[in-house]
């Protein structure tokens, strides 16, 4: 096996439009609570605000984002994906601090430069050069929920944390992104 068999493709081009997947480390499923969902969410309105990212579809599922964005600039010195990361990191090692500190463990890593990594290191950006790949992903993103895999509703139409309401009934609930 070769390195790019073993490891997704994650560089993102300012300006140029991707679907991204980001997976909490070892698949656990931290994000099954709206709370930790909500922390992503703030994060999307943060970046898309201050002009850093264009947020165009999104589901967060139990383990794992999927997000079709555009990133408009740095955020800093750091990339606007990089702040996404470190930012949701740090509210969610505040949220387990406080909610739940034995879970908190089970994101410890032997490292120098953290205590704890939350998402995993395999970030996926597949860029959508493409109106047909764009609607594909577009479609797979706003299905994710109803997978066999999931079954997390019986109808796509009803998982909260999607953009897929906006898409196919005109309903804007995540009015600042």
């Amino acid at each position: 096996m070769n390195y790019q068999e073993k490891h997704r493709k994650s560089y993102i081009r300012i300006g140029e439009i991707y679907f991204w997947t980001a997976t909490i480390n070892n698949w656990m499923k931290l994000l099954m609570s709206d709370q930790y969902k909500d922390i992503i969410i703030s994060s999307f309105r943060y970046l898309s605000n201050s002009g850093k990212i264009a947020v165009f579809a999104f589901v967060i599922m139990p383990n794992h984002i999927h997000v079709i964005w555009r990133i408009n600039a740095m955020n800093g010195k750091e990339t606007a994906q990089g702040s996404f990361l470190k930012y949701t990191a740090h509210e969610f090692r505040k949220l387990l601090l406080r909610e739940d500190p034995a879970m908190l463990s089970l994101y410890t890593v032997d490292a120098s430069n953290k205590l704890h990594e939350f998402w995993q290191r395999d970030l996926l950006a597949i860029h959508l050069y493409s109106r047909e790949v764009a609607y594909q992903k577009l479609d797979y993103l706003h299905r994710n929920p109803t997978a066999k895999h999931w079954q997390l509703t019986n109808d796509y139409l009803n998982y909260t944390y999607s953009s897929v309401r906006f898409y196919e009934l005109d309903i804007k609930e995540y009015d600042s992104f």
